[in-house]
This record gives structure tokens, sequence and C-alpha cells, in this order.
């Protein structure tokens, strides 16, 4: 399920100048894999989202949680797509 428009989307840390990545919290009742879906966020680019970011997804009902995942692309029509963070 592809998700528009910025609900639930917030800019947490700005990136510092061009290069860096900026910071996301997503807050949805939709499960972490359902957000890791090719172009999940159909407008990311409008958005801001660009390659490298990182995001916290969080799930705000049933099995509540937060995951650390970072934007592996931006399409060219403004979609982007992101995969779980390897934390080691």
């Amino acid at each position: 399920m592809a998700v528009a428009g910025t609900t639930g989307l917030t800019l947490m840390v700005p990136r510092l100048g061009t290069a860096g990545a900026a910071i996301w919290n997503y807050v949805s009742t939709d499960i972490h894999t359902d957000v890791d879906a090719t172009d999940y966020f159909t407008d990311g680019y409008d958005n801001g989202l660009k390659v490298g970011d990182i995001m916290f997804v969080s799930k705000s009902n049933a099995t509540i949680g937060t995951t650390v995942h970072y934007v592996t692309t931006v399409t060219a029509n403004g979609a982007a797509t992101i995969a779980p963070a390897i934390l080691a």
C-alpha cells in the first residue's frame, strides 16, 4: 500500500549542507514490512526525502514499536523506497 502526503512523516533533523543525511520519523498503522514496499512514499521527493536519509518507522496501533530504515531510492516520478537499516 503506497502512501502520499505528509501525514505521519516528520523531519526531525535536517541535513547540513548538500552532504549528509536527514533524519525522519514516520508514524503509521502499517507494519514496517509494508512501509518497505517499492515506492511506498509516492511523493517522497516532494517531501524532501533523499537517498541515504535515515527514517524511524513507528507503528501506532496493535504491536507498537519503532524500527530504523534508510531511503534507498527516489525515482524520477518522485516516489521513494526505504529499507531496514543494518545495525551492528
